[in-house]
């Protein structure tokens, strides 16, 4: 009998990412007909298989969380120094929880970008990656050419499935720390949902 070996770290995160299909041969026959996985979403041998879960409705935006503070987790900004969302405090923050295995991730990462640069000095935007290996996200971010994100990192994997159970997820904070609204699965944050969800922020 031939033995198959999945790893289970993180599967329930990756029924959100969707279209991660570099794992095929490991998923069962169901996805034989899969599409190749371009080079940003294939992943490397220490990240888990998703699991046969429908994912959530691009953009879907949630309100259940609205009101509650926002998590005391801690992370790593770009200059390399353990932070909070506290150290963010004084204007609003869309946290962006991403990987650059996540095709949905990917594609979204460009309108967040876009949406960074727009609003800068308005809305701070925080991408933070939940990829096993932190130091593939600067090379990543910088074959990108990304004009205002920068990449933040999250070394412990505390944020998911801790806080979201979906990759990409997106959390909108207002300026004293708490939760408006979240977004489930890829977003236009350049569109007119994303502009209608960002002044919900004050």
């Amino acid at each position: 009998m031939r033995w198959l070996f999945v790893p289970v770290l993180l599967t329930a995160v990756l029924a959100g990412c969707g279209d991660r299909t570099s794992q095929g041969a490991e998923q069962g026959a169901g996805n034989a007909a899969a599409p190749a996985a371009s080079p940003d979403e294939v992943a490397s041998p220490d990240e888990a298989a998703p699991a046969a879960t429908p994912a959530p409705r691009a953009g879907a935006i949630d309100r259940s969380h609205a009101g509650q503070p926002a998590p005391t987790l801690g992370f790593v900004d770009p200059a390399g120094r353990a932070v909070t969302l506290a150290d963010y405090r004084g204007k609003p923050v869309l946290l962006n929880l991403w990987a650059t295995w996540c095709g949905p991730c990917v594609k979204e990462l460009p309108t967040l970008d876009a949406l960074a640069a727009r609003e800068a000095g308005r809305l701070t935007v925080i991408p933070l990656s939940q990829d096993m290996d932190p130091a593939k996200v600067a090379p990543f971010f910088a074959a990108k050419h990304f004009r205002a994100l920068r990449a933040f990192t999250d070394p412990k994997l505390a944020w998911v499935p801790g806080v979201a159970a979906n990759l990409p997820t997106s959390i909108l904070f207002d300026s004293q720390g708490r939760e408006v609204l979240r977004t489930v699965g890829d977003l236009d944050w350049s569109g007119p949902v994303a502009a209608k969800a960002i002044a919900e922020a004050r």
